[in-house]
């Protein structure tokens, strides 16, 4: 719908200006009584291009932005201050540009009679379909400041575990680069001039050094054409990776991987329990909250388990009964999810399920490391030791020359 620009009077007469969506300028008429105000003038907005607004939607909205949003969100409600006046608040002092426009179009969204959950869920790129349901049923329930909390208690454990992953592979993947590019350099200008040196002192140069030496020649002559091959590859196995069965396979391979397999599913199995957990608390119905973990999981192996977890619950079953069938939960999991449900504190035990494997992954994450960097110095150490015996082993034969 086209947006229209609007100035208005308030009850005490204050003239205000803003923007309403509408299908007509006497829809903006009726929208503006409803808030309460009379209508001064209505216009199209005009569509002009708009580079500053595009630099920011550009700008990306960090999730430590949005958790400082949703607890200052919350605290401001639980204060007993509207919704309206104190999104208009938390926009006056956000500093991220786009999260600033975003908040300004919520508000007004809010002021022209449109639920807050239904104004979130214009922003599908900012606003998660797991938090516009959390505060759908916050809106309901009439406890939206407590499911603020909770999403943003949710999102803090969620992004503190995603920075112990990134943080304990950040050395590795900088240790491999290094390794690869002073290797490529060695074989593309270090190894050409010596091969150069033994062949025109007549020297028959070892398999292993002709090897390395046209292996550098290659490079340095079509670095451009390896680099394209490259290129087409990686969009190629990306490409495969978003069609349906690709990733299918991709994500069943991962769960297989020896190590790599394990970490993978303890840190899916923590992020399935804190969402279904924070979901059941916040009221959200069981078969939504299947279908939003089954969305937000992020691996389609995970994802059709819960499927046929909402299948088998539509004909009466309990949660445990067909995860332990799946054969993808660990079995401590699925009896602390029993004893969840027989207790009746499902959202709870959910909760200490994600809390242990949270545990269970930063342990992993120690071992994975501490597998990792030595292997990986003893690979490019042995490469290393190849390339030098491959310079060598020619300039021993050379001195034996000279002194002959």
């Amino acid at each position: 719908m086209p947006d229209y620009l609007y100035k208005a009077r308030d009850e005490s007469g204050k003239l205000v200006k803003g923007a309403l969506e509408a299908a007509s300028a006497d829809e903006v008429g009726v929208k503006l009584r409803k808030m309460g105000y009379m209508a001064v003038s209505i216009s199209p907005a005009k569509k002009e291009i708009d580079l500053e607004g595009m630099l920011r939607h550009l700008r990306r909205i960090n999730p430590q932005d949005l958790i400082v949003f949703n607890f200052q969100l919350a605290n401001l409600l639980e204060s007993g201050i509207t919704l309206l006046i104190s999104l208009r608040a938390i926009e006056a002092q956000t500093a991220n540009k786009r999260l600033k426009n975003v908040l300004g179009e919520l508000w007004r969204a809010v002021e022209s009679g449109s639920s807050f959950s239904e104004s979130l869920s214009r922003h599908p790129k900012v606003f998660s379909k797991l938090f516009v349901n959390m505060v759908k049923a916050g809106e309901e329930s009439g406890k939206l400041n407590d499911v603020l909390k909770k999403f943003a208690a949710f999102s803090e454990a969620r992004e503190e575990l995603s920075q112990k992953i990134k943080g304990a592979l950040f050395y590795p993947i900088i240790l491999f680069i290094a390794s690869i590019i002073v290797i490529v350099f060695i074989v593309t200008f270090i190894m050409p001039k010596f091969a150069d040196l033994f062949l025109s002192a007549g020297l028959k140069l070892p398999l292993v050094t002709q090897i390395l030496f046209s292996f550098g020649v290659i490079i340095k002559r079509f670095w451009y054409l390896i680099i394209l091959g490259f290129g087409i590859l990686s969009w190629l196995a990306v490409q495969y990776t978003q069609t349906k069965s690709g990733k299918f396979h991709f994500d069943r391979l991962t769960l297989k991987i020896p190590v790599i397999g394990d970490l993978a599913r303890k840190i899916y199995v923590s992020r399935l329990s804190r969402t279904l957990a924070v979901l059941l608390s916040s009221g959200v119905p069981v078969l939504r909250s299947l279908d939003i973990t089954k969305e937000v999981i992020g691996n389609q192996v995970m994802a059709q388990v819960m499927a046929n977890l909402k299948a088998s619950v539509e004909q009466g079953e309990r949660l445990s009964a067909p995860l332990k069938v799946s054969g993808e939960f660990p079995l401590d999991a699925v009896q602390m999810i029993s004893a969840g449900e027989e207790s009746g504190n499902l959202d709870g035990m959910l909760n200490k399920i994600a809390d242990f494997y949270d545990t269970a992954v930063s342990y992993s994450l120690k071992k994975l490391t501490a597998l990792i960097e030595p292997l990986l110095l003893a690979v490019m150490g042995a490469v290393v030791a190849l390339i030098m015996a491959s310079v060598l082993i020619p300039i021993f034969d050379m001195v034996k020359i000279i002194r002959h």
